[in-house]
Order: C-alpha cells, then sequence, then structure tokens
C-alpha cells in the first residue's frame, strides 16, 4: 500500500512549518542630544543596602471599578448601565439566566439553539445580519444564555435593531441546524483520538454524573436525535425577559440605555420559566482510578478531580482563589513547580476551582510521560495533602497576593471585565462595592484562612482520578496504589463502563503473520509490476480545501506538491540521495534527520512491505476497537526509533489506522491519527482512497485520493526543486 498518512502528513506538516518569517531587524542610529536638567519633582532615592531585603508590602491599591446603575422594565428585564467616556463604544450583553436543563438522548441541542440564533431572523438573513454587522465594524456573538457583541457609540441605534432582531425574532433555519449538526459530528470525530478532550469529557461525567446537565455530552448517538422542534421549544420555554439582564457597559449614560432598552427590549412579552430540580453531585466516598485505554499512547492526561460547593460570590471565594493559585493556578505555583521544574515530566501542571451557581469543581491536571505516570499522581497527591497540613509561608503568601492583584488590575482594562462584573453582582445579590474592595479583601486573607479552604475543599481521599492512557504499558497495576479497594474501573470517553476485550488473541498469531495477510489481502506480489505512480487528491479542512499531488518512481523517489487556487504553497522532493523543500515565499532547505527518514519511506510503494525484509521491529500488542470492528494493534519502531501504532481489520486484514508521533518544539507530544478507508485496486493493488487525518489541526482533515495513475512515466525534473 502506498503510504497514504505520510503522503497527507507530510504536506501539512510543510505548510504548517512554512510560515512567512519576519524580515531582518534593522538599526538605526540616533544622534545623541542634550538632555535639559529636569524641571519636575525631584524622586527620594533608597539608602544603604535596600537590595538586601524585599520591600514592605504597601497598602492595597485603590480600584475605581465603573459605578452601575440598575433599573428595572415592565416586562421584567433587569438592565445594568456602566458610563465609560474613555473611548466612542458601547458593548451590549443580553444573558437569560435560566437553570441547565437535562438533553438526555437529544444531548448537544441547548448549544446548538444558541449557534442558530445567529442563523437568521424574520426580518433579516444570515448573510443580511453578517454584512449589517460588518458594516459598522461591530461584533455580535450568541450562545444558548442570549447574544452580546460591542460597536462604535454613534452605530448603538442601528446595533441594537439587529441584536434585538436576534435575540427575539430567530426563525432557526432547517437547512442551518443540518450544517451546525454536521459541524458538531467533525468535532466529535477529531475528539475520539484527542487525549484532551477524551480526559475532559470522562472527568465531566464522573464528576457530575449523566443524570445532571454538567455531565451530559453530546455525542455520535446524541447528535442525529436532535429535531429543530426541540430548539424551537427550548427558546419559546426559556428566553424570558423576566430572568434576564440586560448588561451596558461604554460611552452612554443612564437615561439613553434606559430608552434604548424600552424601544428594543420592551416589548418582549414575559412568561413564566420552569426550574430544573437536579440533584446535587457529590464526591465519590473514597478515591477512585477511572481508565481510559488510548492505544499506542506515549503520553497519559491525569485529572484529579471531584465536585464541589462553591457559589460564586460567597465568602469563601476570594480566599479560595488565593488557596487554587498558590497550589496550581499560575506558573510558579506548587505542582508546577514541582512536575514541571523539579522533575521534568510534564510541561505545565495546573488546578483549577471553579465557582458555580449550581455545583462547582476541583481539578488537577498534567500531561506526563507515561512511565511517570503513577509517580506525577504521587506528587499531586503529596501537594495536594501537604496544603491541607502545612501553613503557608507569609512569603508565598505575598507573592501569590502580588500576583492576583496585578491579574485583577489588568484585566479592568476590558470593558467586558466591567460589565462581567456588574452581571455578577446582580445575578448573585454582592454588595455594591464588592468588586472596588476586592484587593483590600485579598489583602487581609491570612495563611489560617488558606489552610481552613484547603481543608475544605482539597479532598485528595475523595476524587475521581481519570487517565488517559496505554493500558497496556502497565499503568492499570501501578494505578492501585491509590485506590483503597486496589480497583481500577475501565471506562470510555463518555463514562460507559468498558469491560475486557473478549476477544482474545489467537495463539498462533504474530506481528509478522498480520502484516503477510495484509500483504496478501492488497495483492502486493503485484507491486513488481509497478514503475511510477501519479497521485491526485483533495485535502479539506474547515474550510479551505487544498489540492495534493505527489510522485513517486521505483519506489526509491518522490515529490510532493500542495496547492491552493492553482498556486503552489509546498513541495518536498527526494531523489533518491537527498532531500529537499520549498515552502511559501520561495524559501528552500535541505532536508535532514527524521524530515528525511519520512522522505524516504513515503517513497515507498508500500512501506510494509519491507516490514518483514528490513530492520522495523514489530510488536503485537492487542486487539482494538476501530470504528465498531475489532483490529490488530502493531507497534512498529522504524530502524532511526521512530514509533507508530498500526491497525489491521480482524476480518478484512486491511489496514485501518496509524497513528504516528511528533515532537512539538516545547517538547510536548502530538499524536496524529490516520484512519483509512475506500480501497480500489491500481495496477492490481488494493490502494485506500480516503482518509480522515486527526490531531495534527483543531479540526478533521478529510483526504480524497481523485485519481491514481500507474507506469505512465514522470518527467525527471519532477524530482528537483
Amino acid at each position: 500500500m502506498k503510504n497514504i498518512s505520510l503522503f497527507f502528513i507530510s504536506i501539512l506538516l510543510i505548510f504548517s512549518a512554512c510560515t512567512p518569517k519576519t524580515g531582518d531587524k534593522m538599526a538605526a542610529k540616533k544622534d545623541q542630544a542634550t538632555v535639559p536638567a529636569s524641571t519636575g519633582p525631584k524622586i527620594p532615592m533608597p539608602e544603604g543596602n535596600f537590595r538586601a531585603s524585599a520591600p514592605t508590602p504597601g497598602p492595597a491599591p485603590k480600584i475605581q471599578v465603573g459605578k452601575s446603575e440598575t433599573m428595572k422594565l415592565e416586562n421584567g428585564l433587569t438592565v445594568i448601565v456602566v458610563p465609560n467616556h474613555k473611548l466612542p463604544k458601547i458593548a451590549f450583553r443580553l444573558f437569560v439566566d435560566y437553570t441547565p436543563v437535562l438533553e438526555e438522548d437529544a444531548a448537544g441541542y441547548v448549544e446548538m439553539m444558541g449557534d442558530l440564533l445567529l442563523k437568521g431572523t424574520k426580518a433579516r438573513t444570515k448573510d443580511q445580519i453578517n454584512e449589517e454587522i460588518d458594516f459598522m465594524g461591530a461584533n455580535l456573538f450568541s450562545n444558548e444564555n442570549g447574544v452580546a457583541g460591542a460597536c462604535l457609540s454613534k452605530y448603538a441605534d442601528k446595533f441594537l435593531a439587529i441584536m434585538s432582531d436576534v435575540a427575539l425574532n430567530p426563525t432557526f433555519p432547517a437547512e442551518e441546524l443540518e450544517k451546525v449538526k454536521l459541524r458538531k459530528e467533525n468535532a466529535l470525530e477529531t475528539e475520539k483520538t484527542e487525549a484532551g478532550a477524551m480526559v475532559e469529557k470522562a472527568s465531566a461525567v464522573m464528576r457530575y454524573g449523566k443524570g445532571h446537565p454538567y455531565g451530559e455530552l453530546p455525542s455520535e448517538k446524541t447528535i442525529p436525535n436532535i429535531k429543530l422542534e426541540q430548539i424551537q421549544k427550548h427558546y419559546q420555554t426559556y428566553f424570558k425577559p423576566n430572568i434576564a439582564y440586560l448588561v451596558v457597559v461604554g460611552d452612554i449614560t443612564k437615561e439613553k440605555a434606559e430608552k434604548y432598552a424600552k424601544q428594543y427590549f420592551g416589548k418582549w412579552a414575559a412568561g413564566e420559566v420552569p426550574v430544573q430540580q437536579l440533584g446535587l453531585p457529590r464526591p465519590p466516598e473514597k478515591t477512585q482510578i477511572d481508565f481510559v485505554h488510548k492505544a499506542g499512547a506515549v503520553q497519559s492526561m491525569i485529572n484529579i478531580t471531584y465536585p464541589i460547593e462553591l457559589q460564586p460570590g460567597t465568602p469563601d471565594i476570594i480566599p479560595a482563589r488565593l488557596l487554587n493559585t498558590i497550589l496550581g493556578g499560575y506558573y510558579r505555583s506548587r505542582v508546577n513547580g514541582n512536575l514541571r521544574e523539579g522533575h521534568g515530566w510534564t510541561y505545565g501542571a495546573r488546578t483549577s476551582l471553579s465557582s458555580d451557581k449550581l455545583i462547582g469543581y476541583f481539578s488537577a491536571n498534567a500531561s506526563v510521560r507515561t512511565v511517570v505516570t503513577d509517580s506525577a499522581v504521587l506528587e499531586f497527591m503529596n501537594e495536594l495533602n501537604r496544603i491541607r497540613t502545612e501553613k503557608v509561608s507569609p512569603k508565598e503568601l505575598q507573592l501569590v497576593k502580588n500576583v492576583l492583584t496585578g491579574q485583577f488590575s489588568q484585566s479592568l482594562e476590558e470593558p467586558g471585565t466591567i460589565a462581567e462584573f456588574a452581571l455578577t453582582t446582580a445575578r448573585f445579590g454582592l454588595p455594591a462595592d464588592y468588586f472596588e474592595k476586592y484587593l483590600q479583601n485579598l489583602q487581609n486573607v491570612t495563611a489560617d484562612e488558606v489552610m481552613l479552604m484547603a481543608r475544605k475543599y482539597i479532598r485528595p481521599d475523595r476524587a475521581h482520578i481519570v487517565i488517559v492512557g496505554n493500558k497496556d504499558s502497565g499503568i492499570p497495576e501501578k494505578m492501585k496504589q491509590f485506590s483503597p479497594d486496589a480497583k481500577i474501573n475501565f471506562i470510555d470517553a463518555y463514562g460507559n463502563a468498558v469491560k475486557e476485550n473478549s476477544v482474545p488473541l489467537p495463539p498462533d498469531m504474530t506481528a509478522e503473520k498480520v502484516i503477510q495477510d495484509y500483504l496478501t489481502a492488497i495483492n502486493a506480489s503485484k507491486l513488481a509490476d509497478i514503475k511510477d505512480l501519479t497521485i491526485v487528491g483533495k485535502l479539506k479542512f474547515r474550510g479551505p480545501e487544498f489540492e495534493t499531488k505527489s510522485w513517486q518512481q521505483g519506489g526509491a523517489k518522490i515529490a510532493t506538491e500542495m496547492s491552493m487556487n492553482n498556486q503552489v504553497v509546498s513541495k518536498r522532493v527526494y531523489d533518491g540521495t537527498t532531500g529537499s523543500e520549498l515552502g511559501m515565499g520561495g524559501a528552500t532547505r535541505t532536508l535532514g534527520g527524521k524530515d528525511l527518514e519520512d522522505l524516504k519511506e513515503q517513497a515507498l510503494f508500500c512501506k510494509e512491505a519491507t516490514y518483514l525484509a528490513s530492520t522495523y521491529k514489530l510488536s503485537l500488542k492487542s486487539i482494538e476497537d476501530v470504528n465498531g470492528s475489532n483490529a490488530y494493534a502493531i507497534e512498529v519502531i522504524r530502524p532511526d526509533g521512530k514509533k507508530s501504532m498500526d491497525f489491521y481489520d480482524m476480518k478484512s486484514s486491511l489496514k485501518v489506522r496509524e497513528v504516528t508521533y511528533e515532537a512539538s518544539q516545547k517538547g510536548e507530544t502530538t499524536e496524529i491519527t490516520t484512519d483509512f478507508g475506500d480501497y480500489k485496486p491500481v495496477q492490481g493493488v488494493l490502494f485506500p482512497y480516503t482518509t480522515t487525518v486527526s490531531g495534527l489541526m483543531p479540526a478533521p482533515m478529510k483526504g480524497t485520493i481523485t485519481e491514481i495513475k500507474a507506469n505512465f512515466g514522470i518527467d525527471p525534473a519532477k524530482f528537483k526543486l
């Protein structure tokens, strides 16, 4: 089989690597002028050995948060106005504050309702909305809780006419729903093989349970069940002014804002809104290990998590945030200092202590190398226990207070922050000066209060330790030490219990036999009849479509090319001896190392045909489910040490998946999954005509071969840049 995965992936790597470079910096000499003596105030200079100790912390800075004014319309809409005349700009946010609902077998429809708000109204099409917003240089967004945006103050009238139309008169076009569903299905396809998405989903289900809205997950089973009627009913039931807030921040007066609110939202009809009666998720009675298997994974995603009762605006919020920042909320935190700086196991370790109106959560997470998974969990647990038992030092406490002070002060530069403050104050009934006194209250937090928060919210003895990794690496056995009953719960990314594969490896099956069966299935004996191949294809991202071409000769030379709109954007060639690359802007470079080995391998008509007669190392690892069918999983180690996991369908013997690993400049490993399908014969040999590449970009990339020509002859110039 032609190495289709390298064909597409190498082209993508060229494209991502060949970004335009900045020009050389220009150095300019400036004439030195005589600076006149300053006539300003004299600044006192410190005396003595002032560098011997840190300066004494001063009082908390006085923060001037914009004053908000609140009013209610007759229909119950709460209007919050925060005047700020520094810039001729106004931000608007309409927030509908309803209780999350259970979506059951149609999980995902509430989020889709939010997406569809902007897709058309009774008076405007989607394109008209976009054109009018763009003309004003404004922006407008929507989600399941409403709409928000900003514009120049001179366009406020026109902007609100569109914003209110979107919020009050959506038509939810059926054709747009199908597009949204398709995008979601594509995203879910990518997430199947992304460890980060897998651990996030599994953690949500284990933390909250499937009977809570926060534990419900859209899936390939629920998306097809979503109907337009559900979306329309949800909107009609919950989008009511009497549970909504209109927040206005910027170059506007209270009187003008009230006039706008009445003009554009005053006729919005109030109505009774049901309140969902939801159970309160609880942490497990004792720590449990929840393991999601990811075949071939070379890293483990760790998340130690559980629900907590922490509502915004409560007295615990400020000391709890201080606690979390010390533990894992910034770069110099304890867990990052331990796992990253101390041991070098991860690029970053973090913790979160999240508040929520219904139920919050704690999370401690990192991505680590497989071999140190248990060690990393042990160090996480050590830090969680240490902050509960050892009082934080005055120096560390003040350092983190300074960090939070800087973050808070910097956030005030964004108008959206003031809007969020005003909304939070109104929603949770906070004192009017809550945020003005925030820094003062932060500075007043003591080490004793931090320990009190730690003992209240940090519970390593009642946590879900969620791991996404390779179970065949021996991790599950090592993780038993963290479970009081030495039990491991094997689950999938959706929290469903997974039984051990009931299909055992046949005792006489070997990796070599799997490869031989594959070569027989594709009729590899006919490869000798192929002298050259010309392959033409298309590569589809979310938006753009690229044209791809490759030329191979004798299994020893190759040229690959990617273009858009008939313009070549990247090219690689291997002439049998050297490899070169041409990128955007005409820059060329000679390839070596792994890049050159990739090209050599790609030049082969069928790299698998060389597995048995070369220094490749093969190991049959397990039987795995690949898109609903059992497949043999084989670890392949190339002569230069590069690893991959290949999967061969047990029934057809065809190769259905390949997982390769690419190291980033940050030292992280990216797993790239390529699925193969639609095998067709060329010169008697079966080649896959479709590929789906996941992990390299945010969305899956669909590769389609439109033509493969064999033995048509290739101009030797193709193998020269």
